[in-house]
């Protein structure tokens, strides 16, 4: 059976009580421009330094990639590539949508290498289900399975699924400089 993303959010009441303020189940995002991929957002923090207390705090999902000091945390459903639908319409009009789906994810990829991209973030991934290959820009590859876990440090890479099932991946991103 599938994993199915359910988030939960803790936090405190004025008196400095523990409560539970959100236990809900992930909602899919689909974009055209990456058919058969589901995006679970599921929470982020703002840039900057990250601070807890009991002023109420909401989700900070967009951009998607996070600032110095930010935080996403999604999971990812990677289709397989065999079975995974093509890519159909106006390439702009994908691009557009996915910008307003998803907004500052398109802008990492480049436009002559489908897939490969570099962010500067520090990336924690871990494979949930299936498997799934990272690729790096010198072509090596790696193939993840379940209880994987992989630190991305703001390398050109992609992500490859070359099985016959859905990947699902646990993606936690921190905002970072880059050094040179």
């Amino acid at each position: 059976m599938a994993i199915e993303p359910r988030l939960i959010v803790t936090g405190r009441e004025p008196d400095g009580t523990s409560v539970f303020v959100a236990d809900q189940s992930g909602v899919p995002v689909t974009v055209d421009a990456i058919p058969g991929s589901e995006f679970y957002l599921l929470w982020g923090t703002e840039d900057g330094k990250a601070t807890v207390g009991t002023k109420s705090r909401q989700p900070k999902l967009f951009p998607f990639f996070p600032g110095t000091g930010g935080t996403r945390i999604l999971f990812l459903r990677w289709a397989p590539e065999s079975f995974a639908p093509e890519q159909v319409g106006d390439p702009a009009e994908l691009t557009a949508e996915a910008n307003d789906e998803l907004p500052g994810l398109m802008e990492v990829f480049e436009p002559d290498n489908p897939g490969m991209h570099t962010t500067d973030t520090i990336d924690y991934g871990i494979c949930l289900e299936g498997e799934l290959h990272l690729e790096l820009d010198n072509g090596k590859e790696v193939k993840l399975t379940p209880g994987t876990c992989v630190v991305q440090q703001g390398t050109r890479h992609a992500w490859h699924n070359r099985g016959d099932k859905p990947a699902l991946m646990c993606y936690v991103l921190v905002g970072a400089d880059r050094d040179s």
